[in-house]
């Protein structure tokens, strides 16, 4: 088999050649045409999810007896499938704008219109949900630290402050405290953006047997489990309309187990499970009343009636996760007996045996941190250890490379360790760059000057030692000329590589990297690191795939390769920037070369599905040309699973000397990968 050594390195981008044949417009021109048709049948499908959807809120609502079936008795429900669809005509023309072309064919002959595979489109719809979530606690944060600036104005102040405004004051933090993930769910729901709004029975598509959840949130975001705080996710009285008329309804989609009841008994596939409600919400599992057979009870109750078999997710204690908890989808089990009875409390409870399905993947329940292998607890556990610190002791973090594959093994070689970047002697960096002149740590976006260059916006939130709320065109950080110190949140690349990383050696791609440590979405993992030179030193350069073009204005949109990303920046080099300018679209005037010196970035493999993104960030000067090169989680990225990146290649764009089209397979193994990853 071919090695994969292009994919230890993100490497040089030729410009693709240009001018296309009347043949390939007229190819277009027809897949237009078809993807058009394609288009309009899915949108009277979502029509008519919407209306589903709409009309099930309002049953549910007349349910709980607090509404009637229309909140307003002059509209008539054919008014509001008018509604709807006006509404559902409105998110589809936004929709129809992201609709992405791709080069899907193994040859790269084609353009070929191709939708995003479930496993991806769960992955954006959990993106979205930590992009919001993100965005709320820093809101918090910001919140918090205003209090307590106006706290410490108050006692400076000798008048005293009228106890009813203390108390209007208190009231109002109570209501703006609200958990993050909740308002992130809110924000999913407004933006119609909860990937399977309608409840199903079975698996869903893209959310596989070991998929891990962070929070309930999450959960609710994707539609695996449609309740935050409920055991128990079940189908109403609306669902007689659909798919499911034949049905007797309330009937369960998925249970969580997650200890909260004191009568639970779990075996793993055979499953003793304790009914809702009647518990102590304090958190000690006692019952205090007796249970109902209602609502989620007896929609368990009709699923061992009728055969139905129900999602079962497990909860876990996680020192990482933001809820203190991992959740693990463990399949489907069958609901095969129920029973009233009196618990250990002496309260009336149900209980319902559950047992897992043959046929299914093997449960990770017990290995929830370590699916992907087992995480070693010292040095004399690592396996096929070949060296305990490629950094030699340059690090902070010791990190350890394996080699399970040759033989005899060999550690990585052909390169010198570097922790900083080595500047060619041709490169000269700005000097003399003016900072913020905030004190301590930078807090008010609206007065911190390097705020301000981000478009008085702080791109990052305190939590997990600093998160990058979302891909950016450029991140603008404080640097030696700032008046804050290390411990300010706008550094937060800066601070080294803090995770514990490992090299290992693959069958197909060479060496690669994995954290021993959950990663939150948002972490800075590394800088990439190398030599710092002009690009056109590197023309006379044969073999090096290790060469990592600085080009920010045609920067990293998101995680799908390389495209300009512009944001609210107000540096004018880059609002300056001419996206139309042909020079633009050349070589970037520098790069880094990693080949014989760099840092672990330069083992980091491509994926066509990426765990990773490249972020360009700017501190010690703002010249975008020479911005420093981050990567950054974007996912929640469960200990020992390999760390990639999209390399961003368009088929076909990389020649050789012999102006030969180079190709080489990709051997990531996603489930939409390109085949080639040049």
């Amino acid at each position: 088999m071919v090695e994969q050594c292009v994919s230890n390195g993100p490497k040089r981008k030729e410009v693709a050649k240009n001018g296309k044949k009347e043949k390939q417009k007229t190819e277009e021109t027809e897949t237009q045409r078809r993807t058009s048709d394609r288009i309009k049948s899915k949108q009277r499908e979502e029509k008519e999810r919407l209306v589903r959807k709409r009309v099930q809120i309002l049953d549910e609502q007349e349910e709980k007896g607090n509404l009637r079936k229309r909140p307003n008795a002059n509209v008539t429900e054919e008014e509001e499938v008018v509604m709807a669809e006006k509404l559902l005509n409105q998110v589809l023309g936004s929709t129809e704008k992201q609709k992405e072309v791709t080069l899907s064919d193994a040859g790269g002959v084609g353009n070929v219109v191709t939708e995003k595979s479930a496993t991806v489109k769960v992955k954006d719809t959990l993106r979205l949900f930590n992009k919001f979530y993100l965005q709320l606690v820093q809101e918090e944060e910001l919140r918090c630290a205003k209090a307590k600036v106006d706290k410490n104005v108050s006692k400076g102040s000798k008048k005293s402050v009228d106890k009813s405004k203390k108390e209007n004051t208190a009231e109002d933090d109570k209501k703006k405290s609200k958990r993050p993930d909740l308002k992130a769910i809110s924000k999913m729901m407004e933006a119609n953006a909860i990937m399977y709004p309608e409840k199903t029975i079975g698996d869903l598509p893209g959310i596989n047997v070991g998929h891990r959840f962070y929070s309930r949130a999450e959960m609710v975001a994707v539609g695996f489990h449609s309740h935050w705080l409920n055991g128990i996710d079940y189908m109403g009285q609306f669902y007689k309309k659909g798919v499911y008329h034949n049905y007797m309804f309330p009937l369960a989609v998925a249970i969580v187990i997650s200890g909260m009841y004191e009568d639970d008994l779990d075996n793993a596939e055979d499953v003793i499970y304790t009914g809702q409600g009647g518990h102590d919400l304090t958190g000690n599992k006692r019952q205090i009343r007796d249970q109902k057979l209602e609502r989620g009870n007896l929609a368990l109750k009709n699923c061992v009636e009728q055969c139905v078999p129900v999602r079962v997710v497990r909860g876990h204690e996680c020192a990482s996760s933001y809820c203190g908890k991992v959740y693990t989808y463990d399949g489907l089990y069958k609901v095969v007996q129920y029973w009233a009875e009196k618990g250990l409390s002496g309260f009336t409870v149900f209980k319902y045996r559950l047992r897992r399905l043959e046929g299914q993947p093997l449960l990770t329940t017990n290995q929830v941190q370590f699916s992907y292998g087992r995480v070693p607890q010292s040095v004399a556990e690592i396996r096929g250890l070949v060296c305990e610190d490629i950094s030699g002791g340059q690090e902070d973090v010791p990190i350890p490379a394996t080699n399970l594959v040759d033989d005899p093994p060999v550690a990585p070689s052909g390169y010198t360790y570097r922790k900083s970047l080595q500047i060619a002697k041709n490169v000269k960096l700005p000097t003399n760059v003016s900072g913020c002149n905030c004190k301590g740590t930078c807090v008010d976006p609206r007065t911190c000057a390097c705020a301000k260059l981000n478009g008085s916006y702080f791109p990052y939130v305190n939590c997990h030692g600093g998160r990058l709320i979302e891909a950016r065109a450029v991140v603008f950080e404080c640097g030696p000329g700032c008046g804050c110190g290390p411990g300010c949140v706008n550094r937060t690349s800066q601070r080294g590589i803090k995770h514990r990383l490992e090299v290992f050696r693959t069958p197909k791609k060479g060496w690669a990297v994995r954290s021993w440590d959950f990663l939150p979405a948002g972490a800075p993992v590394c800088e990439y690191i190398g030599v710092l030179m002009r690009t056109e030193d590197t023309d006379h350069v044969c073999e090096n795939n290790y060469i990592f073009d600085i080009d920010c204005l045609q920067t990293m949109r998101g995680l799908d390769g390389r495209e300009r990303r512009l944001g609210d920046v107000s540096v004018p080099a880059i609002n300056n920037f001419d996206g139309d300018d042909q020079k633009s679209e050349s070589v970037p005037e520098f790069c880094i070369d990693a080949g014989s010196t760099g840092n672990i970035a330069r083992f980091i493999n491509h994926s066509c599905e990426p765990n990773l993104f490249v972020q360009c960030v700017l501190s010690s000067h703002h010249d975008v040309k020479l911005a420093r090169v981050m990567l950054f989680a974007a996912d929640n990225i469960p200990p020992m699973q390999e760390l990639t990146y999209d390399y961003g290649y368009a088929l076909d764009s990389v020649s050789g000397p012999d102006g030969k089209i180079i190709q080489m397979p990709c051997y990531c193994g996603a489930a939409d990968c390109r085949k080639r990853l040049l």
